[in-house]
This record gives structure tokens, C-alpha cells and sequence, in this order.
């Protein structure tokens, strides 16, 4: 489900493996990128850090059939806490979005410190559509692109084309299809030539003076009734649709 090496400049690639699936997310991959991350943080050899992934899109966010189990049993996704793992690494993290970066997908990417997106790439917080709320991935976007853009973009669920995203600051440099080894390296060889310490604290004092305060009880808190969300009957219709690849009943032509 997921693919790590380090090379020997120090840059630690996780890398999603689920492509026959777009890379959508379940506990057992989250388990895994949280277990990878903790190892990164702690090997010293270890500079920077690149999520990427295989196949035509970056991340399609959660696993629906998961989300649909869990609102029969009541069972809270682990998603806000891989989040602030990715959020709270100590060390430089980029993120590599092609095809789409839809609801937790686009998350992962704003919890990291930079984005580059292919032009053909789109990211959208879409929760709503399904009939819930976006919880616990607000403040990251709201961190990413500010409160006026996060409402937009997470009341309608629409795309975002890269170039908007780049414009609003959900990515930071665009890149054409096949050429994102060349865009990377003179970032990561910036990266490189920073501090391993003062990069760490750099991090530590933006996080703690950012508008948007983050901390694991308040991500927690914001999902602490999706066991009831789940069960909502929007939610119920929202999934029925989804799965049934129909408009949602309170859709009006």
C-alpha cells in the first residue's frame, strides 16, 4: 500500500501504492504512513521528506467503503492523526500531486510544507457532497489558502484546476507531465542547504504562530461525533448516492 526508500542526499520518499484504487486511503495504509513517518522523524540521515504516488492520481482520499463500514459500527477514521503526523514532521516535507487530490488527498498535501502539482492536476474538499462536514481537515486548509478561499471551496465541493491552486497557494510551483524530477531537484537542493536544527524550529515557531491553531485534542474534538455524523441520514444518502453514482436527493435540477 505504500513503498519508502531513503537516498543517500537524505530524502525519504513515501510513496502511496494503491493506484488500482486512486490511492484512496484505509486504516491499514494510514497505519502504515503513520509507522513510516515516526521512523523518518527519528533517523537522523534523513533530510527531507517526499510523499508522492503511483498511477493516475495522487490520492483520492479516503477509502468510501470504509467510511460506509464505519458509519454502521460507529468507528471514528484515523485520519485526523496521520494529518498531524505529516503537519508536525520535524524536517523539510514536499508533496507531488498528479491527477486528483480529492478531500483527505488534498489535506495530505496542505499538511505538507510544499506542493508542486502537475498542470493537469486538480484538488477538491468535496465532503459535503456526501453529507458531512470537512471536520478535522479545515484547519489545515484553512492554514493552506485562508478562511474566505476554505469557505468557498468546501461549501461547494468544486475542483480546484492546478493554476488555482497555485493562485490561493494550495501548491507553490506547477510542472509539466513527466517533468517532476526537474522541478524537484533545485527545491530539494535548496532544502538541502538549509540547517537540519534551524529548519526543525523554523517549523516549530511557524506552526506555533500560525492564525489557525493546531494542536491533536482540537483536530480530535472536531471529529468527536463522526460516529453520529456517519449515521446521519444525509450522510446515508450522501454515501447511497455516491456508490450509486447518482445525483444526491437534495439536488435540484
Amino acid at each position: 500500500m505504500i513503498r519508502t526508500e531513503i537516498s543517500a542526499r537524505g530524502i525519504a520518499t513515501l510513496t502511496l501504492d494503491r493506484p488500482d484504487a486512486a490511492n484512496r486511503t484505509n486504516d491499514a495504509m494510514l497505519d502504515a504512513i503513520a509507522d513510516c513517518l515516526a521512523r523518518f522523524a527519528a533517523d537522523d540521515a534523513v533530510r527531507v521528506l517526499l510523499i508522492r504516488a503511483t498511477g493516475k492520481h495522487f490520492c483520492a482520499g479516503a477509502d468510501i467503503g470504509k467510511h460506509h463500514e464505519a458509519s454502521q459500527t460507529g468507528a471514528p477514521p484515523r485520519f485526523p492523526e496521520t494529518l498531524l503526523a505529516i503537519e508536525q514532521f520535524p524536517k523539510p516535507a514536499i508533496c507531488l500531486v498528479q491527477g486528483g487530490a480529492v478531500g483527505g488527498g488534498a489535506a495530505i498535501a496542505a499538511a505538507c510544507d510544499i506542493v508542486l502539482a502537475e498542470h493537469g492536476a486538480f484538488f477538491s474538499i468535496p465532503e459535503v457532497r456526501i453529507g458531512m462536514p470537512a471536520g478535522a481537515l479545515v484547519p489545515l486548509f484553512t492554514r493552506a489558502i485562508g478562511y474566505r478561499q476554505l469557505r468557498r471551496y468546501a461549501l461547494t465541493g468544486e475542483r480546484i484546476p492546478a493554476a488555482e491552486a497555485l493562485r490561493i497557494g494550495l501548491a507553490h510551483a506547477l510542472y509539466e507531465t513527466g517533468a517532476e524530477d526537474a522541478a524537484l531537484a533545485p527545491i530539494l537542493d535548496a532544502l538541502l542547504l538549509g540547517a537540519p536544527g534551524a529548519q526543525a524550529e523554523t517549523k516549530r515557531i511557524a506552526a506555533a504562530h500560525a492564525s489557525q491553531a493546531l494542536d491533536p485534542a482540537g483536530m480530535l474534538a472536531l471529529d468527536d461525533n463522526i460516529a453520529e455524523v456517519l449515521r446521519s441520514p444525509e450522510m446515508q444518502e450522501g454515501m447511497a448516492a455516491f456508490l450509486g453514482k447518482r445525483k444526491p436527493s437534495w439536488y435540484r435540477e
